[in-house]
């Protein structure tokens, strides 16, 4: 186990950093000795000969003309520990750490405002790594396991330009605020990138970044290749599905693929399938991604959430999703829990109904089947004030931490006034970043509450009451009624799986009303007569 001590230089008594400091370096396993504050340099140095230090932390945070006379003396003292191997560090206010980097002497001068993920960063050897010409972790499972206990940050980003969107990626990267960069590519990019005779110049540009070429994703992926060097990953897009993963996987090394069950297509008007070709389709993209063990999500149960369905429509959607994916070949799965959808669900039965999801796919795991945990802010719950969505943003993240994420999807807090820009997107990171390091800090455990657990015993047996519903549509010649793409588009067709925005929708039933009820839950309060031309 390697050493660091740390105290205060001098005459400064100021030690909330260093306690910091040695806390996060007890995290990622570090032997650690406080030296407290006022320390004179020679017992500084004395210290680290008599622990047999590895890192040394120095700090001071009085007068910066001060600090750099008393550093520049310690630094002479200690140089011949320097030239043996030991590591030396500073921490101070921003004036200071300036003048101790001017020093030549420190590896790192730290002033405050790096995040605790950063800090953990380097303690684990960011450093080291880059000077072995090695790189932050570049798969997901790797980043995931390296970066705990924070989870990973995740924030959707593209541009109406790829210009644009290439300055931004590298801004972000620069920043190291985020762990993936999610590449938001326009509708035509979707669903026509290997049709330009169907692509319009009209919509060139509508909801993303219009990438029409393979060096368009090349040069996007390079931009990344600076800072903390952000995993990349994209939308699965709405057909060529195969043609488009392997687009991904030879541009921008794609981390992991977002695949719905029921969605893009002809029943939300993104694809050009009907329901049960797409379903069919969806299996073979989630086959082709495990066979070449690329983890997947399935962005299925939000997508119920976002059209007003019920929380036991999106419990088990849930189930279903990971169902799928193991029994295509899925080994590690990615369970995306998107808060507050529909609006208006209480905090605590939106958690209900997380850990409902959570448990209810949980016997799924098992050797070859991994489950990843990732959280978001509801997409359409943020308020057009930019003041008040920043609170929001806050307070989301914190929930979130209550479910033990492996992964923070940010949804920038301009999400219902415009697309982030890249500054926008540095601030919302650093936003949640601030608010799951509180949590860390020692969150009290909502998902305790009576009334939460309550909750979720009562969505796991009405959502297992759907499951079997499901299943008895399937007659004999069926093996397994929930991977049958039939079955699947049949459950919708009868109104199993249902949602109030999917009136009138020639896939769907379209009849269930739903209303959130004094408890803050999104129930199923009864079924619209359907409408009949006189």
């Amino acid at each position: 186990m390697k050493t660091v001590i740390a105290g205060a230089l001098d005459d400064c008594v100021h030690v909330a950093g260093i306690t910091n400091f040695l806390r996060l370096a007890k995290r990622a396993g570090w032997k650690t000795v406080f030296l407290g504050p006022a320390v004179p340099a020679e017992k500084i140095i004395e210290q680290a000969q008599i622990h047999g230090a590895d890192l040394v932390g120095v700090s001071y945070r009085l007068s910066p003309a001060n600090g750099e006379q008393l550093l520049a003396h310690f630094a002479e003292l200690a140089d011949e520990l320097r030239e043996g191997g030991v590591r030396f560090v500073f921490g101070g206010t921003p004036p200071v750490a300036e003048r101790a980097s001017a020093l030549g002497f420190f590896e790192r001068s730290f002033q405050g405002t790096e995040s605790a993920d950063q800090v953990l960063a380097f303690l684990k050897g960011e450093k080291n790594l880059q000077k072995q010409g090695a790189v932050w972790p570049q798969s997901l499972v790797e980043r995931i396991l390296w970066k705990k206990p924070f989870p990973l940050i995740r924030h959707h980003f593209g541009l109406s330009t790829v210009a644009e969107t290439r300055a931004g990626i590298s801004a972000i990267a620069d920043s190291k605020v985020l762990d993936v960069i999610s590449l938001g590519i326009d509708q035509e990019a979707q669903e026509n990138f290997f049709h330009p005779e169907r692509q319009s110049l009209f919509r060139k540009g509508a909801g993303g970044v219009p990438v029409r070429s393979a060096k368009d994703y090349q040069a996007l992926y390079q931009a990344s290749r600076r800072g903390n060097l952000p995993l990349l990953r994209t939308y699965s897009g709405t057909d060529d599905f195969i043609g488009l993963a392997e687009l991904y996987l030879e541009t921008i090394k794609i981390a992991w693929a977002a695949i719905p069950l029921f969605w893009f297509n002809k029943m939300d008007g993104r694809g050009p399938w009907g329901l049960q070709e797409s379903i069919q389709k969806h299996q073979e993209l989630m086959a082709w991604y495990g066979e070449r063990n690329i983890p997947v999500e399935l962005n299925e149960p939000h997508h119920w959430g976002m059209r007003d369905a019920s929380d036991v429509v999106f419990v088990t959607a849930a189930y279903l999703s990971a169902y799928n994916a193991r029994g295509y070949g899925v080994q590690d799965y990615i369970a995306q829990l998107m808060l507050n959808s529909p609006p208006g669900l209480s905090d605590a039965m939106d958690l209900a109904k997380m850990l409902a999801a959570l448990e209810i796919i949980s016997p799924l795991k098992g050797e070859g089947f991994r489950i990843w945990r990732q959280t978001r802010t509801g997409l359409l719950s943020y308020p057009p004030d930019l003041d008040a969505a920043r609170g929001h943003l806050a307070a989301s993240v914190y929930l979130q931490m209550a479910l033990k994420p492996d992964i923070v999807h940010v949804v920038g807090y301009t999400e219902a006034d415009h697309a982030v820009t890249a500054e926008e997107l540095i601030s919302s990171c650093k936003i949640a970043r601030r608010a799951i390091e509180n949590a860390l800090n020692g969150q009290p455990d909502p998902t305790r509450d009576p009334v939460v657990q309550d909750r979720k015993v009562e969505l796991l047996s009405q959502a297992q009451t759907r499951i079997r519903s499901i299943q008895d549509l399937a007659d004999s010649r069926v093996t397994d009624p929930l991977t049958d793409p039939g079955v699947l588009a049949q459950a919708v067709q009868n109104g199993i799986l249902d949602a109030p925005h999917l009136k009138n929708n020639p896939y769907a039933k379209g009849e269930i009303i739903t209303r959130i009820d004094s408890r803050g839950a999104c129930v199923e309060t009864g079924k619209e007569s359907p409408v009949v031309d006189a």
